[in-house]
């Protein structure tokens, strides 16, 4: 005997698995709508957040793939992941992440060492965001002046240095440029103008080999993203032999 199963496909029943799937979706995307204009307001302050976002669920556990939650350096917190240790982890690798620049992934086992006995596993990504590249530029000459032309309307966050006196009221420079004047005679009003960090970037191109020479001393003892230097191959090596010269490392 063949045993057939019928499926309503009444008009009815059609028309409401169509509503829930459109609410749902509907829903989704409300959602979504919020988490940009979130994102938009922060980036319009200019507030750098770390956004998490739940990836992988296995098992029980507080939250569902999608889950997500925005983090500040201040740890002002917008959304959940569900509570708990497992949040309370998360909001310190957020910070890491803001920190470093970089996107973590991390996977937790909510056992009972885990102080959460869920039982399930949860993965997630942190992705820091409006975490601009900032770019120290130090010589104000016609190369500097051109790079930052090129970098309007790109997300770097421009500072041209220069220590002349009354040099950049003869620039015409965009909006967006930050000048800083510095002093010849106060090296640290140099150093004082820079944000030294993993966003940090530094081109080196002034109008005196010897600031050049002690800027690029200065941008290796501390961290950035990227240091350049314009030069000759004899000005390379002159700055390569100076350094060797200046560093003295002990034996061991």
């Amino acid at each position: 005997m063949i045993s057939i199963k019928w499926f309503d496909s009444s008009f009815e029943n059609r028309r409401l698995f169509k509503s829930k799937n459109l609410t749902f979706k509907f829903s989704f995307l409300l959602e979504m709508q919020n988490w940009i204009e979130l994102l938009s307001e922060f980036k319009q302050k200019q507030i750098p957040v770390a956004f998490i976002t739940v990836t992988k669920c296995l098992g029980s556990t507080p939250c569902v793939v999608g889950s997500r939650m925005l983090v500040t350096e201040d740890k002002d917190i917008h959304g959940t992941i569900g509570g708990g240790k497992l949040e309370f982890k998360a909001i310190d690798e957020a910070i890491v992440a803001l920190k470093e620049n970089k996107i973590i992934e991390s996977t937790y086992t909510l056992g009972p060492e885990f102080e959460q006995c869920c039982g399930g596993k949860v993965e997630f990504i942190i992705e820091p965001m409006n975490q601009s590249p900032e770019l120290f530029l130090f010589g104000a000459g016609h190369i500097g002046v051109e790079i930052c032309k090129l970098l309007v309307d790109t997300p770097f966050k421009v500072n041209l240095i220069d220590s002349r006196d009354d040099w950049f009221s003869n620039l015409e420079l965009d909006s967006s440029v930050t000048t800083h004047q510095a002093t010849e005679t106060d090296f640290k009003s140099f150093k004082d103008a820079v944000k030294w960090g993993p966003n940090c970037y530094v081109l080196v191109l002034t109008h005196n080999h010897a600031i050049d020479f002690d800027l690029i001393t200065m941008a290796l003892q501390n961290e950035t993203k990227f240091l350049g230097l314009i030069g000759s191959k004899t000005k390379k090596y002159g700055s390569i032999t100076c350094s060797l010269k200046k560093w003295i490392f002990p034996k061991g």
